[in-house]
């Protein structure tokens, strides 16, 4: 990825990198953000705590005060619900060379695309859904999540997180005997 950290800046729940190179970069390997209409990347909070993490970027605050990883953690987790689940599935699909995005417009958390597989040049493989070891899903809740995937022609994964953030998977499916 980009040699030097791309500068981005976290202001109202958003994360909106510099215009670069190095950032647009960011998008064409790898897809992490959308371009904006400024040609910048804006990153959702999940993307940034990850390219965080790999110190890919360093997070800024408005008055370009470096935001410690503790503190934009803090933050995220007061803006978004079930943002820890959620980051650890993303980080985990990322790290085995996945492409995750979001998969809000098909009524799941995260999209999986197959290894080598772009957003734009391919359709996602899975959708997929993040929940604390020892969550309750209802029947009800289970069938919907199933019937989302079985209508946008995708497989149903359930990313289980347990307490020291590692992921399990259960993949589900439609069947005919």
């Amino acid at each position: 990825m980009a040699k030097e950290p791309v500068n981005a800046y976290f202001s109202d729940g958003t994360v909106i990198t510099e215009d670069s190179d190095s950032a647009r970069e960011l998008y064409d390997k790898s897809r992490y953000g959308a371009i904006n209409k400024e040609n910048k990347l804006q990153l959702s909070l999940i993307e940034a705590l990850y390219l965080l993490d790999k110190k890919w970027i360093v997070v800024l605050d408005g008055r370009n005060r470096t935001v410690p990883r503790e503190r934009f953690v803090k933050r995220a987790r007061k803006l978004e619900p079930k943002f820890w689940p959620r980051y650890c599935v993303f980080r985990d699909i990322r790290d085995r060379g996945y492409i995750i995005k979001t998969a809000l417009k098909f009524g799941a958390d995260f999209r999986i695309y197959e290894r080598g597989k772009k957003p734009g040049e391919a359709h996602a493989r899975w959708i997929v859904y993040p929940v604390k070891e020892g969550e309750h899903l209802t029947w009800h809740e289970f069938a919907a999540k199933n019937r989302v995937a079985h209508s946008t022609k995708k497989r149903l994964l359930i990313g289980v997180v347990d307490d020291e953030g590692d992921v399990s998977y259960w993949e589900v499916r439609w069947m005919r005997p």
